[in-house]
C-alpha cells in the first residue's frame, strides 16, 4: 500500500519508455553503525513486479522486510550483495568504501544493467548511465528493493555476530550507537567487528576478519 501510494515505480516506467530495459537500483545498509559490515545490494526488478509491501527498508517491520526480501530474491531478474568488513572501512574511509561497494554490487550483477539508480550518492565510473536520487529508497522501486536486500542481509549477519558476542546486544541495535551498545563497549571493550576509526569507538584489537569482501549473486 505504501509503495502504490507513492507511485514507487515512476522512475522505472519513465526509463523503460525511453528504451532502457534493465534498470538496477543500488543501496547500502550499515553506514552509520559502530560495528559490523557495510552491506551494499543491487537489484534489477522485472516489469510488472508486484510492489505491494515494497518500501524503504527502514519503514518496514522485520517480518515485512523478511517477506519482501524473499519475494525480491525469488522474482528479481537478478540481484547481488557485497559486504565490506570493518578493517576495510577503517583503512579506506567510510564514504570511499561506500561508493566502492555500491559500484561493486552493480558490476557483479549477473545481467548487465543499461541504467542504474542509486540512493543519494552518485557512483562514478559505471559503464552505463546512472542517476543518484535524494531519498531514492523512498521514491524508487528498484532502490527500495536494494535497501531491503541490504538491510535483511546485514541484520542476519549481526544476528550471527550476536551469537558470538552475546553481551553486546547486536541482535537488538545491529551495531548502531545506542546507549546499550556504548555501555557494553565501556564495560567490555571492543570486539573484532568494531570500526575503530569511528568516533567513540577507538583503537583496540586487530580485526580477525581481515577486511575481506564477500560477494553473493542471485538470478531468476
Amino acid at each position: 500500500m505504501v509503495a502504490l501510494a507513492l507511485d514507487l515505480d515512476r522512475y522505472e516506467r519513465t526509463l523503460r519508455a525511453q528504451g532502457f530495459g534493465r534498470i538496477a537500483g543500488a543501496d547500502e545498509a550499515g553506514r552509520g553503525a559502530l560495528a559490523g559490515p557495510l552491506v551494499a545490494a543491487a537489484v534489477i526488478l522485472p516489469p510488472g513486479f508486484d510492489l505491494e509491501g515494497i518500501a524503504d527498508s527502514k519503514l518496514l517491520t522485520p517480518n515485512a522486510r523478511a517477506r519482501a526480501f524473499d519475494r525480491i530474491v525469488r522474482d528479481a531478474m537478478c540481484w547481488s550483495v557485497c559486504r565490506a568488513m570493518p578493517s576495510r572501512i577503517d583503512h579506506r574511509g567510510l564514504h570511499r568504501s561506500n561508493l566502492w561497494l555500491l559500484r561493486r554490487a552493480i558490476v557483479r550483477l549477473e545481467l548487465a544493467p543499461d541504467y542504474v539508480l542509486t540512493d543519494g550518492f552518485a557512483v562514478r565510473k559505471l559503464p552505463v548511465p546512472s542517476l543518484s536520487i535524494k531519498k531514492g529508497d523512498l521514491v524508487t522501486a528498484s532502490v527500495a528493493a536494494a535497501s531491503i536486500v541490504a538491510k535483511v542481509t546485514r541484520d542476519r549477519m549481526m544476528d550471527r555476530y550476536h551469537r558470538r558476542f552475546p553481551e553486546y546486544g547486536f541482535d537488538h541495535h545491529r551495531g548502531y550507537g545506542t546507549r546499550q551498545h556504548r555501555d557494553a563497549i565501556d564495560r567490555l571493550g571492543l570486539t573484532p567487528i568494531h570500526r575503530r576509526s569511528f568516533k567513540g569507538v577507538g583503537p583496540e584489537p586487530d580485526d580477525v576478519e581481515g577486511g575481506a569482501t564477500v560477494v553473493e549473486r542471485g538470478d531468476a
